[in-house]
């Protein structure tokens, strides 16, 4: 007697399902329009402009880029505690070798982005070969970054002379395009390269099966080492372009700098995992996720509130983030598991 096939699931269970779904894919995105909209009515003549729009994309574009660069190592399951570190030592770096090394710009910044290129490679052979848990590792090379950091600068400033920088090297930030400032579509163009080879392109599969199972991954032929590396190779090249737009903004070596940028990044990236592509990193995600942290830090901010009140609103973002993160991973895995059982498992006639 052959076995019938599964029952067909009711209408009302069909519509739970497309409703859960909308909800986790686009509610963070829901959640940024109404805020948007909620400070746009209580402070109609300062935050629904174009100069206060111009100004949060440029405040908020390098913790953009750091954000994104946190996610292709998130997608194997890793975590770069490093990319604070190496955003400062980047910073530094650069303003060392265009201020008082005397190098041309072009080619700094070119050294500048390989050599987080570098780095990243190091963070992910040490990861890897050393079999060290990526939050020690990570932390750890970043603290030689940060020892690196102080180094060069021997714990001062560097300061450009009284001609300043060169102007084709500060217009990296400050010059505009089609009216917004141009590090916006830095970001926009990041957002869409990591899409694709996140989505579109067997190496983004091959992350996202290391992310969910190693193991299984090596099983399939995947190099897991290879692929990790290479994502930690990614994460790198873009936390030493942000070094360099970082110096760009800034226009003087601060050595302290980059942990400032550390909490932001990661709440933007984790935080991303909960909607678009709820349970895993996405590029669309963490853009919408930093979208919704650039409009409540403006709004907060214009609304008058204290200087503390900046890290509280990152920290207790990150904690959210972290819980909605491992909600939708848990739901992610009982949906499949249901949908395998009924499979499995036909009701009998």
């Amino acid at each position: 007697m052959t076995p019938s096939p599964p029952p067909a699931p009711s209408l009302r269970s069909l519509l739970d399902h497309r409703f859960g779904h909308l909800i986790g894919a686009y509610g963070l995105l829901a959640l940024t329009a109404l805020l948007f909209l909620a400070f746009s009515i209580a402070l109609p003549d300062t935050f629904p402009t174009l100069d206060n729009i111009s100004a949060v994309l440029s405040n908020q574009s390098i913790p953009a880029l750091l954000a994104l660069g946190a996610t292709i190592p998130i997608a194997t399951g890793k975590f770069d505690l490093s990319i604070g570190y190496g955003l400062g030592l980047a910073h530094v770096t650069t303003m060392r070798l265009v201020v008082t090394e005397g190098w041309p710009w072009p080619l700094a910044c070119l050294v500048v982005v390989l050599g987080g290129a570098l780095v990243g490679a190091v963070n992910g052979a040490v990861v890897e070969f050393a079999r060290i848990d990526s939050f020690i590792a990570t932390l750890g090379t970043g603290s030689i970054m940060y020892a690196f950091t102080g180094w060069i600068t021997d714990g001062a400033r560097i300061v450009p002379g009284p001609h300043g920088l060169p102007v084709a090297f500060t217009d990296l930030y400050d010059s505009r395009f089609l009216g917004l400032p141009v590090s916006a579509f830095y970001v926009l163009a990041l957002t869409a390269v990591l899409w694709l080879l996140l989505e579109r392109l067997p190496l983004g599969r091959y992350l996202y099966v290391i992310g969910s199972n190693s193991r299984a991954a090596e099983l399939v032929g995947i190099p897991s080492r290879r692929y990790v590396i290479h994502a930690f190779v990614g994460s790198g090249l873009v936390v030493g372009a942000a070094g360099v737009l970082l110096a760009a903004q800034q226009q003087i070596g601060n050595p302290s700098v980059g942990m400032d940028h550390l909490l932001p990044a990661f709440v933007g990236a984790l935080l991303g995992s909960t909607t678009i592509r709820p349970g895993r990193a996405n590029a669309l995600g963490t853009l919408v996720a930093v979208t919704l942290l650039a409009i409540g830090l403006a709004g907060i901010g214009q609304l008058g509130a204290r200087f503390w009140v900046t890290p509280l609103f990152n920290g207790t973002t990150l904690l959210i983030a972290v819980g909605l993160a491992g909600y939708a991973a848990r739901r992610q895995l009982r949906r499949r598991r249901t949908d395998s059982s009924r499979t499995r498992h036909p009701a009998p006639r």
